[in-house]
């Protein structure tokens, strides 16, 4: 307990899934966090949940590909807890399908913008307010996508671009005392991927896939992602850390 006490912590795409359960875990382990999501209603629901647990939730309505919208967050953190120490860019879409040839500009622009545009503008509006602290921590989630292919094109291309975006900024603001690293979660089994899951054969693809034969529990992320964030991992940046059951190992 109290591995991120009096932490300042932004999480995106918190309305389920991942996001959630990061969101709940950090609050236990006694960080003030701000999740954000454009499910606002969804994400509403559960933070006043976790509020009457005292649990220390605020939220707030997001576009993670806008410059207008992380102002907003930004300065709502701000407003209520007065500093921000850890943002985790956990916000994504998969579109489960799409090898180049059947993937339109239109579905692309989407998920560069949400999977690797979102989380640059991410950094951009934390680091100020982490360099005027002296310190700091960014998650970048990624998944086993961005190391190796097979999983669409534009799916692939954004979490392969976050990945080598999370060393650049590893290596650009070591001397500042802030901490970059990434998450590769593999199958994990969330509100986005369970009607994929349900799809003929998928079963069997994830036991050929995964020497374990299942799909992550979002809680077995959000440990990871704990571990990241939290001084545990204080000599790691740049790092990836691959959570995905042995997909990668085969």
């Amino acid at each position: 307990m109290n591995k991120l006490k009096n932490k300042v912590v932004i999480i995106t795409g918190a309305a389920g899934g991942m996001g959630k359960s990061e969101a709940i875990l950090f609050a236990q382990e006694g960080a003030k966090v701000l999740a954000t999501d454009n499910q606002f209603e969804k994400l509403d629901k559960w933070v006043s949940e976790a509020q009457k647990e005292k649990l220390t939730i605020e939220c707030i309505t997001h576009d993670v590909t806008s410059e207008a919208s992380w102002k907003k967050v930004v300065d709502k953190a701000i407003k209520l807890y007065g500093k921000i120490d850890i943002l985790v860019n956990n916000a994504g879409v998969y579109p489960f399908n799409g090898t180049c040839d059947n993937t339109d500009k239109a579905l692309w622009d989407k998920v560069i913008a949400i999977n690797l545009t979102g989380p640059f503008l991410g950094v951009k509006a934390v680091i100020p307010y982490m360099k005027k602290n002296k310190q700091g921590v960014i998650v970048n989630v990624s998944s086993i996508a961005g190391m190796v292919g097979g999983n669409g094109a534009a799916y692939t291309a954004s979490k392969g671009g976050l990945r080598l975006l999370t060393k650049d900024l590893a290596v650009e603001y070591a001397k500042d005392n802030i901490r970059v690293n990434s998450l590769h979660p593999g199958g994990v089994l969330t509100p986005m991927t369970e009607g994929f899951v349900k799809g003929p054969g998928v079963k069997e693809m994830i036991k050929s896939t995964s020497p374990q034969g299942r799909m992550a529990d979002p809680i077995e992320l959000a440990n990871a992602a704990l571990f990241l964030a939290s001084p545990e991992s204080s000599f790691m940046t740049g790092a990836e850390l691959v959570v995905d059951g042995g997909a990668v190992a085969r």
